[in-house]
C-alpha cells in the first residue's frame, strides 16, 4: 500500500521506517526542514508539501504534534473537496473533542477518518509491537487493519471517534502518575540511606511493582536522562491535555495538576528535551540527595 506519514518526529519516523520494511511504499512530510532532512538521510522519501504526500498515497497517517498542527496543516486552505476519497488516520495524542472536530472537517471534504493513537515508544515501533487503540467506523477499521497489524500485534477497535483518543489519554496519565509516585518513593529511600536494591527486591515481589520502575531505574540513579524516546516536554503536554479533558468530565484534577507543576519545574531546570523520567529531578532534587 502507498502510505503517507505526516510528522517525522521520533515516533513518526520510526513508524514510517517500520512500514517501509514491511513492504509498503512510504512517503513522508514534516514542517521542520531539519527533521525532514534527518528522515531522508535514514532512507525515507520526503514530499515537498503535505498535500503532495497525501495525493501520492492511499492512506495518510497523521503523527503531527497536536490537534492545532493537524488543523493548520490540512484545513487552513479550506478546499471543499480537498480530501475526497482519502483515508486519514490520526495517531497522535489529542483530546476526544479535538478528534471529533478533525473527523468532521475530513468528512466535510469528502474524506474518511479514523483515530488510532498508539502506546509505546521507539523500540515498540521498530518491532511492530505498539498498542493501537482505534476509534471510528468499523468498516473503515477493517480496511485499515492490514496496516495496523504491521505496527501492532493486537490492534483494537475501541469504539466511536473520540473513545480511542480518551483511552490513550488515560494511558498517558498513568505514565505520568507512575513516574511521579515512584520518584517520590525512590527519593525517600535514598534520603534515608536505604539500599535501593533492597527496596527494589521487595517492590518486585509485591503487587505494587510496574515494569517501568526497572526500565527507568538506572536513569534515576545516574541522574542521566539523555537519548529520550519520549521527552519530558511531551509528557507535560499530555498531562495538561488530560487535565483539561478530565475537568470537562467533572473529575477531580488536583493530583494531575501537581504532576503538571512538577513537569513544568523539571522543564525550567533544563530537562524539557530529556527522557520524561527526569521528572525525578523536580520531585527529588539532588541538593538534598546524599547519593
Amino acid at each position: 500500500m502507498k502510505i503517507a506519514v505526516l510528522g517525522m518526529g521520533l515516533l513518526g519516523s520510526e513508524i514510517a521506517l517500520r512500514l517501509k520494511r514491511q513492504g509498503h511504499e512510504v512517503i513522508g512530510w514534516n514542517r521542520c526542514v531539519e527533521r525532514a532532512e534527518s528522515a531522508r538521510q535514514r532512507g525515507l522519501t520526503l514530499a515537498a508539501s503535505a498535500w503532495e504526500a497525501i495525493d501520492a498515497a492511499e492512506m495518510t497517517l497523521l503523527l503531527l504534534s497536536d490537534a492545532r498542527a493537524i488543523l493548520d496543516t490540512l484545513f487552513e486552505q479550506g478546499d471543499a473537496d480537498a480530501l475526497a476519497g482519502r483515508i486519514l488516520v490520526q495517531m497522535s495524542t489529542i483530546a476526544p473533542r479535538e478528534s471529533q472536530e478533525i473527523a468532521d472537517h475530513v468528512a466535510a471534504q469528502g474524506g474518511e477518518y479514523l483515530e488510532a493513537p498508539v502506546l509505546g515508544s521507539l523500540p515498540e515501533a521498530r518491532e511492530g509491537t505498539l498498542i493501537l487503540m482505534a476509534g471510528g467506523d468499523p468498516d473503515l477499521y477493517e480496511r485499515c487493519l492490514p496496516v495496523f497489524r504491521d505496527l501492532s500485534r493486537d490492534p483494537r477497535l475501541i469504539g466511536a471517534v473520540g473513545q480511542g483518543a480518551a483511552l490513550k489519554l488515560a494511558m498517558n496519565q498513568l505514565i505520568a502518575g507512575l513516574t511521579a509516585t515512584f520518584s517520590l518513593s525512590l527519593g525517600l529511600v535514598r534520603r534515608e540511606g536505604l539500599a535501593v536494591e533492597t527496596f527494589m527486591e521487595l517492590l518486585r515481589a509485591s503487587a505494587l511493582h510496574a515494569k517501568t520502575f526497572d526500565k527507568k531505574l538506572d536513569k534515576y540513579l545516574a541522574h542521566d536522562y539523555g537519548a529520550a524516546n519520549f521527552p519530558l516536554k511531551h509528557l507535560r503536554k499530555d498531562v495538561a491535555l488530560f487535565r483539561r479533558v478530565a475537568e470537562e468530565a467533572g473529575l477531580d484534577t488536583r493530583l494531575i495538576e501537581a504532576i503538571e507543576s512538577g513537569c513544568l519545574q523539571a522543564e525550567s531546570m533544563g530537562y524539557g528535551e530529556a527522557d520524561y523520567s527526569a521528572l525525578y529531578e523536580a520531585l527529588a532534587p539532588r541538593r538534598a540527595d546524599p547519593s
